[in-house]
C-alpha cells in the first residue's frame, strides 16, 4: 500500500520526465525562432502556444492521469500567466547582460516550479478522496 508521500513522489518524477520532454520541445522551438531572427518575446510566445497544446496532452495523461479535455479552459489562462512570468524573467536577465538563449534557459527553473504548483492545485487539481456522505 502506498502512502500519500509515495504518490506525490511518483507524480513529481513523472512531472520532471514529461516536463523535460515538453520543455525540450518548447525551448527547442524558442531557440530556432530566435535563431531565424524573431525577437525573444515573439519567439517565446510562439513556442509557448505550441507547447501549451503539446503539454496539455502529456501533462494531463502521464502526470496527473486526467484526460478531461474541458480542463484545457483552465490550462490556457494558467499558461498565459506562466508565459508572462517567463518572458518577464527573460527580459530582466537580458537587461542584466545575458543573451536571450541563456536567459531563456535560466528562466525555465522558476517557471517549471511554478508550473507544477499551478497545474497540481488549479488545472488538474485532485478530486476529493471520498464523496460526501449522503443523508439516509
Amino acid at each position: 500500500m502506498q502512502g500519500p508521500f509515495d504518490m506525490l513522489g511518483q507524480r513529481f518524477v513523472r512531472f520532471v520526465l514529461v516536463g523535460g520532454l515538453n520543455t525540450g520541445f518548447s525551448y527547442g522551438l524558442y531557440v530556432v525562432l530566435v535563431w531565424v531572427g524573431l525577437h525573444f518575446v515573439v519567439a517565446n510566445l510562439l513556442a509557448t502556444v505550441a507547447g501549451v497544446f503539446f503539454s496539455f496532452r502529456t501533462q494531463g495523461r502521464f502526470v496527473f492521469r486526467n484526460t478531461d479535455k474541458s480542463l484545457f479552459l483552465r490550462f490556457v489562462p494558467a499558461w498565459f500567466l506562466l508565459w508572462l512570468m517567463n518572458v518577464g524573467l527573460i527580459a530582466g536577465l537580458v537587461r542584466w547582460g545575458l543573451d536571450p538563449y541563456s536567459a531563456g534557459a535560466l528562466a525555465l527553473v522558476p517557471t517549471v516550479a511554478v508550473s507544477y504548483l499551478v497545474q497540481k492545485h488549479f488545472v488538474f487539481k485532485d478530486a476529493p478522496s471520498h464523496a460526501p456522505a449522503t443523508p439516509k
